[in-house]
Parts: structure tokens; sequence; C-alpha cells
């Protein structure tokens, strides 16, 4: 087994020099006046937060030969070397594993799935760990070191304590996640919710860059939003802030996995759909991609069941809007693939609840393959290698 002694410390000791380097890593390359600008921080303190991570060759320093001649400071922009290090992401799901191996700017170099034949901690934690040796091996081809695991699972997750306090969709309960990965695979190891996890990647490498704050909701298995205000992800104190898949729209709706009736996730979840399509068909349809396919045959049951699920998505969102008035809601997930089915919906109910300036939010639609997720795993590996104070 690979040990941690192949990790090394990041050289970004302060805030500062942590949000300086974010700074570059999103928005670069920048000149060291261009960063002074976007941090407000001085530019002695720049200076010196950028000079050693140059050296170690975590920041590349473009020379323009033609600025060199020119009077006065050349202002040279500066850019992250991707290839200085490398991350592991791992997505948890119900039936498999998804990793990806990224490079320290979240690049995908290589991605492997592995199905899962039970979804007990145990197995899938050694599952995990033969899947982190395989990249890892992956990793020797490049010569760089993995400085870090982020492994992403649904539910409530408390990242501080690395700890899977409670995963619907793997019945898992008070699972130390974080301290059993690192123990079986050697590597420092970051575990968060999937759709913070995937808010973190849109944030700095994605459709969030440069935004103060912004909400992902993402559509599938289950309903979730992950949400940043002034330029942090929120967690709340218990881990589970932006659950707007469980804001009730319908009291007298269906009842929903957590106990209450016409929660969003009961309404537009991928299982709540299918059963309802099934109520209101007759048909048997297997799974979500079945009751799909009849939506777009032009069933009207099916077609209803998809456009009450619209307008759930609608209202959910326009709450976010409301409460956090974000400058943007990103949608994303599996779920999207039922778009052209719900989309006038969601822009009906959303245009109808959203109050008053709350209404102009931006929102877009993101189809993300399914190597996201881990690739937002990956990411807060790499905001855990850089900034201490997410740990």
């Amino acid at each position: 087994m690979r040990s941690t002694s192949r990790t090394e410390a990041f050289l970004a000791h302060t805030p500062a020099a942590s949000q300086i380097f974010t700074t570059v890593l999103s928005h670069g390359p920048l000149t060291r006046s261009e960063i002074a600008g976007r941090t407000r921080l001085s530019a002695a303190a720049v200076t010196k937060a950028v000079k050693p991570l140059i050296e170690a060759g975590y920041l590349v320093e473009d020379v323009d030969e033609d600025r060199q001649s020119s009077l006065g400071r050349p202002a040279n922009p500066v850019r992250v070397d991707g290839g200085r290090a490398l991350f592991i992401g791992v997505k948890v799901t119900g039936d498999e594993l998804i990793a990806v191996l990224t490079d320290l700017c979240c690049r995908i170099r290589v991605a492997r799935h592995l199905p899962l034949r039970s979804r007990d901690p145990k197995a899938v934690l050694a599952s995990t760990a033969a899947l982190v040796q395989e990249l890892l091996a992956e990793a020797d081809g490049f010569g760089v070191r993995v400085q870090g695991l982020g492994i992403a699972v649904s539910g409530d997750v408390d990242r501080a304590a690395g700890v899977v306090r409670y995963s619907p969709f793997l019945d898992w309960r008070d699972v130390p996640l974080a301290e059993l990965a690192q123990m079986t695979t050697g590597l420092p190891v970051t575990v968060d919710n999937d759709v913070r996890a995937l808010t973190v990647a849109e944030q700095w490498f994605g459709a969030g860059v440069g935004l103060s704050d912004f909400a992902l909701v993402t559509v599938g298995a289950g309903i979730g939003c992950g949400l940043v205000v002034h330029g942090q992800v929120v967690s709340g104190a218990h881990g589970v802030a932006g659950e707007i898949g469980h804001v009730a729209i319908d009291p007298a709706g269906p009842l929903c996995h957590c106990g209450n009736r016409g929660c969003v996730e009961a309404i537009a979840a991928d299982s709540a759909i299918v059963a309802q399509v099934r109520e209101a068909t007759g048909v048997d349809v297997a799974d979500a991609a079945a009751a799909l396919d009849l939506a777009h045959t032009g069933d009207p049951g099916a077609r209803e069941v998809y456009a009450r699920a619209g307008e759930a998505i609608g209202r959910a969102l326009a709450t976010v809007a409301n409460l956090l008035g974000p400058e943007r809601v990103i949608i994303s997930g599996e779920g999207l693939a039922a778009y052209d089915l719900f989309a006038g919906q969601i822009r009906d109910a959303f245009a109808a609840a959203a109050f008053g300036s709350a209404a102009r939010c931006d929102v877009q639609t993101r189809p993300l393959p399914f190597e996201e997720w881990a690739r937002g795993a990956a990411a807060t590996a790499i905001q855990s290698f850089i900034r201490s104070d997410t740990h």
C-alpha cells in the first residue's frame, strides 16, 4: 500500500496566499496587478505569495520577450501549472463507483467505472481502494504525485468530520468514511456531499466562476441544491443546507421517503416519476429511461407526470431565488434528459413564484456527463490541498 509520504504540504500557508492561488486557478493567467485587483490585496502581499509558488512549480510566469525589453517592470501573467499535482475523485452511487484522475486544474486525465456488488461500507471501501490503486498506477505514468483523494456521496455528509451521517441511497448511517478511506488508500481524504462537491467544481472551474452568489440544482435520482453565498459554499450548521428536495410543494401530494408529503423529490425525482407514470398509464415502466421513452411517444398520462415534475422544480428554483437572491441558478443532473418535456413548466412556475427582482435570476441548464460528479469529488480534494481552512 502506498503511504502518505507520497504527498506534500502546499506552500500557501496563509488565507491570503491560498486566496491568491485560488484566484489564479479560476481566472488565470493573470498579471500580479490583476491578482491584486481581484483579491483586493496589496501588491506586496501578492508578490510575497506568488514568489515561492513559482519557485515550487505551482505557478508559471509567462515571460513576454517584447515586454521584457520595454521600459518599466514587465507585467508578465502567471498561471497554474496543472501538471504539477494530481488528484483522485470518486463518486459513490448505489450501484457503481465512478473515479477520475485529474490534474491541479481539475482536468480529467483518466476515468474509470466499477460496478458495486454490495453497498456494505466495507465492500465499498475495498472497491474504492482497488480503484484508487489503479489510478495511482496511472499517475506513475505521468511522473507526478497524487496529493489527495476526494469522495462524493449523496445524503447528509459532515465534511469537517469526514463522516457520512445518513445516505438513503446507500443506506449508510454514521460511517467515518474519510478515516477509513485514508487507512485503506494512504492518501489524505476529503468526503463531501455529492451536490456540494459538484458545486465546488462549478465555482472554481465551471459555470459559477467569478460569481459571488449562485445555486446549483441537480435533478435525477434525487433533487439536490448546492449554494454559494458571498463566495463560500454553504453547508449550514448541520451540513444539510440547500435541501430543496424536501421543500413541501403539495401537502396532499405523494409520500416522500423522508416521511413528509408533497416534497419536490416525491414529485420530481426519477423514482417518483417512474411510480407516477405507472399509476397514470397502467404501463409497468421499468425505470426512468422507460418512463421517458413513454412520454416521448406522446402518452398523455406520462406527459402530465413530467409537467407536474417541471412545475415542482420551477417552484423549488423560485424558493432558492427568493431566499438567496443568486446571480445564477444552474440546473444539472441526469434528469435533464427529460428537459424538453418540462422546460416550459419550469419557466412558468419559476416566473409565477419568484418574487420581484428575484425573477431576474439567470437560470441556466448545464448537462454534465456522470464523470463530472467524480470530478466534483476531485475538486474538493484540490480545495482541501490548497486551503487549510477547509479541512
